[in-house]
């Protein structure tokens, strides 16, 4: 007769949080590789957490990488990838206030 399986959910917590904290890690350092890990304005490249994703046309934007995008597939996320550039964060807050603008043959 089998053992009866007497671990629970609450056994396994903090084993599940480390495990989706690695995948989220192991997903965004992808996808940093996969957008050329540095950023496409000024070239920025030592500080991982200072690049972000950048949607080139927002209303085309089905989720935010940043914002559970890394809990999904990595199929879904480089789909979504496709749609952004990878920037610093100091050349996209100047995207967003109209001080800097992406390069003519990263838009078209």
């Amino acid at each position: 007769m089998p053992k009866k399986e007497t671990r629970t959910y609450a056994d396994r917590k903090e084993y599940l949080k480390l495990a989706v904290i690695k995948r989220r890690k192991k997903v965004r350092d992808m996808a940093l590789a996969y957008k050329g890990g540095k950023c496409c304005i000024c070239g920025y490249n030592k500080s991982k957490r200072a690049l972000s994703f950048h949607h080139v046309e927002p209303d085309k934007k089905d989720f935010g990488i940043s914002f559970r995008g890394f809990t999904r597939s990595w199929d879904k996320t480089k789909a979504e990838l496709d749609k952004c550039v990878l920037v610093c964060m100091n050349c996209h807050m100047e995207i967003h206030d109209g001080i800097t603008q992406l390069p003519l043959e990263i838009v078209e």
